[in-house]
């Protein structure tokens, strides 16, 4: 039995090509290369008391993980954990206070900040609570007394940032509430 022959694909028609281009553009793209350049720095900010709270959860989540960084943590998995949690919330919230004090938020208005500040403080006050009751709890002298003036202070510093994170959920929880009831 002979294999059938192999099928021949008729050569594509020859086209002219056109030398037109047409481009198009979208509203999106139009308001955005529309805008400045340069970036608004909202130096009020920094005057309110998210401001404040969010430069404390910045400088004191700093002294957090840097306490704990200075030790031999990697050998105990509870302070893994809070290292963490303390590095994670320490580079979002420098995130979010770069969106703040740029205003970048007025100009990307399809997201939802207040929506997003509330689940963001609210889960950094909810973790970083989990993390300093499991940062304090895993402080003894028994583990590695070198060790334990680092871990004592990283302890006292967690709750602190855990009161921070505390005041700055309230404060996302009122906006966003004053937001979906207009």
């Amino acid at each position: 039995m002979e294999p059938p022959p192999p099928l021949e694909q008729p050569p594509p028609p020859h086209r002219p090509r056109s030398h037109t281009v047409t481009t198009t553009s979208s509203s999106f793209t139009a308001n955005l290369s529309g805008s400045s350049s340069t970036l608004a720095y909202d130096r009020d900010f920094l005057r309110t008391l998210p401001g404040l709270l969010m430069v404390a959860e910045t400088v004191l989540g700093l002294l957090v993980w840097t306490l704990i960084a200075g030790t031999e943590y990697f050998l105990y998995p509870a302070f893994g954990w809070v290292m963490f949690v303390a590095v994670f919330y320490w580079v979002l919230t420098v995130f979010f206070l770069i969106i703040y004090m740029t205003m970048t938020y007025t100009r990307i208005p399809q997201v939802p900040w207040t929506t997003v500040g509330l689940c963001f403080n609210g889960s950094a006050f909810i973790l970083y609570l989990i993390a300093a009751i499991v940062d304090a709890s895993s402080v003894t002298k028994e583990l590695d007394s070198h060790n334990y003036n680092s871990w004592a202070a990283s302890s006292f510093f967690a709750f602190v940032v855990t009161s921070c994170y505390a005041g700055n959920t309230y404060f996302s929880f009122i906006s966003w509430r004053s937001r979906t009831l207009q």
